[in-house]
């Protein structure tokens, strides 16, 4: 199916599982929050410049609110559905490239939002999609590093996120360095260099 295809749909059947206000880990959202700011990313582009423009700010959350108050079986369904057919992303190539990354990221929020989670098992075509990913974001998201950092995988394979000093290497499955990358520390990783190096990164503001 496509790693954008295949997390959409898994998202959607967790969310009808647990529910409109079930944890998650972007902070103070429940899923039906998380839901309505996937379906308003889709169809209501009108609504990305609030993101970035601090005035309009005010008007993307009211219009995430007034989604998020729709029954949430049919929020559930706009999330599941995708795209209108006119918007770029209903094009396969562009959907993988946009939201590949970005329902798999938000699958782990609801997935990792309760206590008691465990990483998903290997999966050789999802991971390497992530590897790709991650190869394609590691230096926006780490940008601000003031040391060197190393992306590692267990199968030898290696990223270098930024050059700098006091390098630190970061070793973990490619969806928990994912996760990582998008500033999620709920992910399992081993971390080796000095320590006070190691601090930084961990306390870095990741992310694109």
């Amino acid at each position: 199916m496509g790693l954008a295809r295949d997390e959409r749909a898994r998202l959607a059947d967790l969310f009808t599982e647990v529910g409109p206000d079930a944890p998650t880990l972007c902070e103070g959202w429940r899923t039906k929050d998380l839901a309505a700011h996937l379906v308003i990313r889709e169809r209501r582009p009108d609504t990305a410049v609030g993101i970035v423009v601090k005035p309009l700010a005010g008007y993307t959350e009211r219009v995430l609110r007034e989604y998020a108050a729709k029954p949430f079986p049919q929020l559930v369904e706009l999330v599941r559905t995708g795209p209108p057919r006119l918007s770029p992303t209903s094009i396969g190539a562009v959907d993988e490239l946009v939201n590949g990354a970005e329902f798999f990221v938000h699958h782990e929020d609801v997935r990792r939002g309760a206590p008691g989670w465990t990483p998903r098992e290997p999966d050789p075509a999802r991971d390497d999609t992530l590897w790709r990913v991650l190869s394609r974001m590691a230096k926006l998201s780490f940008r601000s590093s003031p040391v060197g950092i190393a992306l590692h995988r267990p199968s030898g394979e290696e990223i270098a996120a930024k050059r700098g000093p006091d390098t630190v290497t970061v070793t973990g499955e490619p969806g928990e360095l994912v996760m990582f990358a998008f500033g999620r520390d709920e992910a399992k990783l081993d971390f080796e260099g000095d320590q006070a190096a190691i601090a930084r990164v961990q306390g870095l503001k990741r992310g694109i």
